[in-house]
């Protein structure tokens, strides 16, 4: 039987009917979180030196990307089974609420330990908007077209991270780092109104059996996301004592917590595996050829992006001794090429319905971008500053657009929620590695190479207030600040050999990924040996025995 309602030509299975004005007040909505998620993101590694220095605290520098992303790590795929459980509307306004609550108190914080803490607190919402944002799109959108409609989210993203960083330059200049979490509250509450408003849930939702709250609390999967977050976090604590205290590895607290990182990830995956019925990381889904190589993929772009992110400021405050708006100026072009990429990506999708040579061509760019990286010098043309991690952006944007199309692609429509959680998890832990890591790494050469340099009387002194801050280097007596801008310089180059390192691995790990069928209007997404529903409610043993 049909009605006024019925559509004349048929969705895929799930994909949510809107009228056209509900669906770009929608994605209005989904894309203005995505623009202060962006904004977020470049402000905050923009200021990182001056929060650091605010508080004496360089050192822990690194905490201030690192609780946020280890945050999100750990809740990210928490919210992709959340929106099967609670819906879209409810799981949005969460994340929403989560983020906003812990980005105002980032601008009140009187501490180091506070502004960590807060910023640990929004990262509980940061990565939900994305991963509820990603999946409200895919239950209202066509997989071909999905691509473009990604792109477009990106065009955003890329403006709002070209924003960010020089307005976070210019706020740390001028008025201050806390207006830059302050300003971020009215434009999220605008998105969240037009989401809350516009968010139809699909019909397998609301067709599903009405459970009470505590039955819902129950099928919600804390073990893991806790054992995860105890794992990276211990993992965390243990780079901070090497590198931050200049414990040696042999110190009951570097290897100890080590060990508590590696048995808290064991009881990660032995939880997934056996212990919940429906896990945020089912094991089945990653021993499937496409989705496991996307997952890797995933991590490495992500830990390069980072990296470079946190690092390349470093390069223009501590070994160039500029200000923090023209550090925030060269990662424009960056944003840019990320806007540019991943709409190309999506149109590419969108005419050939095929993905495989365009993101195997894309990912060569990251490794173009820290072959430059590692060439950087006093006498390098400024033209070429801001030209070096074009290709970088491009090859981010491209590699993370086409891959999430390949993934789903290769799951079946009811997974996809599932799936992104998978996605956003490898992402958000290859962004927590690639700060950790690439922080860890140049604080120990930074340390090795003024411990070799500056000596004699107060050296000790000298050197930690280095290490504290990058603002002191200029107060320096001249031939003290030409020792440690040359420290910084090797230290940073340092770190773009070992990007490199992962860029080449990363070119590589794109060639397993299957090319699969990106259906269009009436075609259902296929389903074949990867494709496998993950179960819902069943544990993993019947998982992996489907797939």
């Amino acid at each position: 039987m049909t009605s006024e309602r019925t559509p004349l030509i048929p969705k895929p299975s799930g994909v949510v009917e809107m009228s056209n004005r509900d669906f770009w007040l929608l994605l209005t909505g989904i894309w203005t979180t995505t623009f202060i998620g962006s904004v977020d993101g470049t402000i905050v590694a923009t200021l990182l030196g001056p929060m650091a220095s605010s508080f004496e605290s360089m050192q822990l520098a690194q905490w201030i990307g690192s609780a946020y992303l280890l945050s999100v790590c750990c809740f990210t795929p928490l919210y992709g089974r959340l929106c099967n459980i609670i819906g879209r509307r409810t799981s949005s306004i969460l994340a929403s609420s989560i983020f906003a609550i812990g980005t105002t108190l980032c601008g009140v914080a009187q501490t180091m330990n506070q502004l960590i803490f807060f910023r640990a607190l929004a990262g509980v919402g940061g990565g939900g908007m994305t991963v509820v944002g990603s999946v409200i799109m895919s239950d209202i959108v066509p997989l071909k077209s999905r691509g473009l409609y990604q792109g477009f989210a990106n065009l955003l993203f890329g403006l709002g991270g070209a924003i960010g960083a020089p307005l976070g330059g210019w706020l740390g200049d001028t008025i201050g780092w806390r207006a830059a979490f302050f300003l971020q509250g009215p434009v999220l509450a605008c998105g969240l109104v037009l989401m809350y408003l516009e968010i139809r849930e699909p019909e397998f939702i609301i067709s599903a059996p009405k459970d009470g709250l505590w039955a819902k609390v129950k099928r919600v999967d804390f073990a893991g996301p806790f054992a995860l977050a105890v794992s990276l976090g211990c993992f965390l604590v243990s780079l901070s004592y090497k590198t931050s205290a200049h414990l040696p590895w042999s110190n009951p607290q570097v290897y100890g917590y080590l060990a508590a990182s590696v048995s808290c990830m064991i009881l990660f995956i032995a939880v997934e595996a056996y212990a919940v019925p429906e896990p945020v990381m089912p094991l089945s889904m990653l021993k499937m050829r496409t989705p496991g190589w996307v997952a890797l993929n995933n991590f490495l772009v992500a830990v390069l992006s980072f990296s470079t992110i946190y690092t390349v400021p470093l390069y223009f405050t501590a070994f160039l001794l500029r200000s923090s708006s023209n550090a925030g100026a060269h990662l424009i072009p960056n944003s840019v090429a990320v806007a540019v990429g991943s709409l190309l990506a999506g149109w590419y999708m969108r005419k050939t319905g095929k993905y495989w040579w365009y993101q195997f061509f894309a990912s060569s760019g990251l490794v173009i971008a820290n072959v430059g990286l590692v060439s950087w010098n006093h006498n390098t043309p400024e033209w070429i500053y801001y030209i070096t991690l074009i290709p970088s952006g491009f090859a981010f944007a491209s590699v993370l657009t086409t891959t999430l199309l390949a993934l789903f692609a290769s799951v079946s429509r009811d997974n996809i929620p599932i799936a992104t959680g998978v996605s956003y998890l490898f992402r958000t832990a290859g962004q927590v590695l690639g700060v950790a890591l690439s922080s860890t790494l140049l604080q120990g050469l930074l340390a090795s190479n003024l411990r070799a340099r500056i000596t004699g009387e107060n050296a000790d002194e000298t050197i930690e207030k280095i290490l504290d801050s990058v603002s002191v280097i200029r107060y320096l007596p001249p031939d003290i600040r030409a020792k440690a801008t040359e420290s910084w310089g090797i230290a940073l180059r340092g770190v773009f050999y070992a990007q490199l390192a992962v860029a080449v691995i990363l070119f590589l790990s794109v060639i397993p990924i299957g090319e699969h069928p990106l259906p269009d209007r009436a075609e259902k997404s296929p389903v074949d040996e990867e494709a496998t529903p993950v179960g819902v409610a069943t544990n993993n043993n019947t998982q992996a025995a489907n797939a």
